[in-house]
């Protein structure tokens, strides 16, 4: 074997740009106006926008937009399968290779930070999911009420149970299934992992536009996806068979839509519901993403000039 030293260096790093930040930033707006300027292909980072028939809740590029830049992980499933970071990160870095040997660079945008965190510094290695088990711990929450898997895993693995909302039955689940399968706490798998891959050359770009102006924005885009359909859009999939208790349904704006046909609210009351469960997943993502030190934070509304030059100045690196 070759030693490495100063007369083999190593390799570069393939360089990746990450467009990140909560909903209703500016993330599918900046990267069409980058790809105007630069030669890139986009790969979705998003755990919703995979699922097909799902476009106007879930904000994805529409067919317009997509014909004027390549786009990837769009469409990548029913909303009746299961998709997870362990399907999305081979997918992902198969995608990303393919474009660097099409002599393009990979951008990738989305809100999901731990599709992001997967991509950047690996997975932790655990088991996948186990249905008949999360179905069992699905129907302990519903049989005893909310937050008693929260107070189990608060129990057998505190520092997860901190940084997951009991609100958040996804995660909370997920982290009591590996507890169960392997006996060890997720906050023990991470641990031991470390997050310390880092397979590629990063530009983490973070948009932000200022609070009171994100959260019109928000108001805004739930009028114009409701404008544009989302009432009937839910419809049709509930019509085309499938169920409303679906894991991908649960999404904002799905799942308050749905409640609105089934009688449970009125027109006014679905659209504030939306608008206050988005602003608050916003902030959720925003707590997840301003753990991440190497992110660089940007006004996407204000600072056009400034982000073009960052990304100049790293391809030139």
């Amino acid at each position: 074997m070759t030693k490495q030293g100063a007369d083999n260096p190593p390799a570069p790093r393939p360089k990746v740009v990450l467009l990140c930040g909560p909903t209703a930033s500016g993330k599918t707006g900046l990267a069409l106006q980058l790809a105007s300027h630069r030669r890139v292909e986009i790969v979705s980072a998003d755990s919703r926008q995979v699922f097909r028939g799902m476009d106007i809740g879930t904000a994805k590029a529409t067919p317009a937009e997509q014909a004027l830049v390549p786009h990837h992980l769009l469409d990548v499933v029913d909303p009746d399968e299961e998709f997870s970071v362990a399907d999305f990160l081979p997918r992902a870095r198969r995608i990303i290779a393919a474009i660097h040997d099409r002599g393009r660079l990979p951008l990738v945008v989305g809100g999901t930070g731990l599709y992001i965190r997967a991509l950047t510094e690996g997975l932790v290695d655990v088991p996948g999911a186990d249905p008949v088990l999360r179905q069992r711990l699905a129907a302990e929450e519903r049989a005893a009420g909310p937050g008693t898997l929260h107070r189990r895993l608060a129990a057998v693995d505190p520092a997860a149970a901190a940084n997951i909302p009991p609100r958040n039955l996804v995660r909370v689940i997920r982290a009591l299934e590996i507890w169960e399968l392997t006996g060890t706490p997720l906050s023990a798998h991470q641990a031991a992992h470390g997050f310390a891959e880092r397979p590629y050359h990063c530009l983490k770009l973070g948009l932000l536009p200022p609070r009171e102006e994100l959260e019109k924005r928000i108001a805004e885009r739930v009028d114009e996806m409701l404008a544009r359909g989302l009432v009937a859009e839910v419809a049709g999939l509930l019509e085309a068979g499938f169920s409303p208790n679906l894991k991908a349904l649960q999404t904002i704006g799905y799942r308050e839509v749905i409640a609105h046909l089934q009688g449970d609210c009125g027109p006014a009351q679905m659209r504030e519901r939306i608008i206050v469960n988005t602003r608050r997943y916003a902030k959720r993502q925003l707590t997840w993403f301003r753990k991440d030190k190497s992110i660089i934070w940007v006004d996407s509304l204000r600072e056009s000039a400034r982000i073009l030059s960052l990304f100049d100045d790293f391809m030139t690196q």
